[in-house]
């Protein structure tokens, strides 16, 4: 399993054969691999060469350790194309898995002025401020916060909103969505935030502005997200 005589360094051999091993299921989602010891054994390498290939590992996201009780195999991330505008609802459904959401907030106020910029509004203009946990398979991703001009969608119902707020638009308001500007970077989650992910507040989450346009140029969302990094990565296709 190893070639010493390899050009390749053995710690990224040893890394690539544990990742075949998650990849054929040899080592299953949650459950523990074997421990630093064994597999030095196992590899005739010292712990310290084994050591290096699962803190690569732990680094990437494919295992995640557990202080006392050793290294677990991680929960795929899921991936999110940059190339395309979808709502979280439509994505989750086109990787099989069944979204679902949890509204802790929704209330018609004024928004600062930051936001009011943001969505082009005039003085006195309020908009609807939603909180959503978004859940897939019923485990949290993120947690969005959502401001909408009411001039823009005058009369919505809190109650239509457990699904996706861009199907309400197109369907229910007859409207054309255009485009979205998408800012993304990453942060530490904020203390609010890491007991409706279920997070460590120390971890890091992915933090995405989106400012999402009607085809006749009239921004109709504004959203600012927290998506857990441990389960979600973004992808980007670049040619040139």
């Amino acid at each position: 399993m190893v070639n010493k005589n390899s050009h390749v360094p053995i710690y990224i051999q040893i890394e690539e054969e544990l990742k075949q091993r998650i990849y054929l299921g040899e080592y299953e989602v949650g459950s523990p691999i074997p421990s630093e010891r064994d597999l030095s054994n196992s590899f005739e390498v010292s712990r310290m060469t084994v050591r290096q290939a699962i803190t690569n590992l732990v680094s990437s996201g494919m295992l995640y350790r557990e202080k006392g009780r050793g290294t677990y195999v991680s929960t795929p991330k899921l991936e999110q194309p940059l190339n395309g505008l979808t709502s979280f609802t439509e994505d989750m459904r086109a990787r099989g898995l069944t979204p679902s959401s949890r509204i802790i907030k929704f209330e018609q106020i004024l928004p600062s002025f930051d936001v009011a910029k943001d969505l082009l509004l005039e003085d006195g203009e309020e908009v609807y401020f939603m909180v959503r946990i978004r859940n897939a398979d019923d485990q949290p991703m993120a947690i969005e916060r959502t401001y909408i001009p009411v001039k823009t969608l005058p009369g919505l119902d809190v109650k239509k909103l457990n699904g996706s707020l861009y199907k309400i638009v197109e369907e229910e308001y007859q409207q054309k969505i255009g485009n979205a500007i998408q800012q993304m970077e990453a942060s530490l989650v904020a203390k609010e935030d890491s007991k409706y992910l279920q997070m460590d507040v120390s971890a890091v989450v992915l933090i995405i502005k989106r400012i999402s346009f009607l085809s006749d140029g009239q921004p109709f969302e504004l959203v600012r997200s927290a998506y857990r990094a441990d389960r979600y990565k973004f992808i980007s296709e670049i040619q040139r």
